[in-house]
């Protein structure tokens, strides 16, 4: 490279680009669509989040207004898309069934119990698996992208001892447009992983608050049902 031609534009991000070696471009267009990736979760998580929170808070409001638990299912519609409202249109599908064969053993009632508990881990089991689904691509995306970067920086130095070594020239002029070149595959590693890592820490954080929602739903719903049991018996 000719120290002439070297100027601060040769180091702007399409120039380090354009210049680099073809392994490293492929390492930079790697990471900038790993980073493209785990945006696109991280606003759909963003949204996701808010929206079934609000809508948790909705339902559990209406619950708590005092109306009865039938009322509220039936307001729900029939595929109710949030879990707070299939989970309780579950345990309410199981109650009436045992209702309809008439007085209930108190073995009947405990194996009923057993029954609504069953549906209701399910629904929490689909529910967590749900929310959690595309976490773990961030969790790819902020573990391997710092070494794909590091990678990438370390083809680029070999690429650049081996100009160095062609043209004899150990000018910093001929160094460091190619090392500023392999530690922009660094710089986009990083700018892919940083994001990622903390997103994933804080939408593991939010899943498992949610989960923990539902749970505690599920307890009292569970707790209502066998108060209803009491009062029949």
């Amino acid at each position: 490279m000719d120290p002439t031609v070297v100027s601060p534009e040769s180091f702007n991000f399409i120039a380090l680009f354009i210049k680099a070696d073809w392994v490293v471009k492929l390492v930079m267009l790697g990471l900038g669509l790993a980073s493209l990736w785990s945006w696109t979760v991280i606003l759909d998580k963003t949204f996701r989040f808010s929206a079934l929170n609000r809508e948790a808070n909705r339902f559990e409001d209406e619950v708590a207004s005092g109306k009865s638990l039938e009322e509220v299912a039936t307001r729900a519609g029939d595929r109710p898309r949030h879990a707070l409202p299939r989970m309780l249109q579950g345990a309410l599908r199981e109650w009436r069934e045992v209702r309809a064969k008439g007085p209930a053993t108190d073995s009947q009632t405990a194996f009923l119990i057993q029954r609504i508990d069953r549906v209701l881990d399910a629904a929490i089991a689909r529910e967590s698996a749900r929310v959690e689904d595309g976490l773990g691509s961030l969790a790819i995306v902020a573990t391997a992208s710092p070494f794909v970067g590091l990678f990438g920086t370390v083809w680029g130095i070999m690429h650049a001892f081996q100009s160095i070594a062609i043209q004899k020239n150990t000018s910093l002029a001929v160094v460091a447009p190619s090392i500023a070149e392999a530690l922009f595959a660094t710089a986009i590693g990083l700018i892919a992983a940083i994001p990622a890592y903390i997103a994933f820490n804080k939408f593991s954080t939010d899943a498992a608050r949610f989960s923990g929602r539902l749970e505690g739903f599920a307890d009292d719903l569970s707790t209502a049902i066998q108060r209803r049991l009491a009062e029949r018996a």
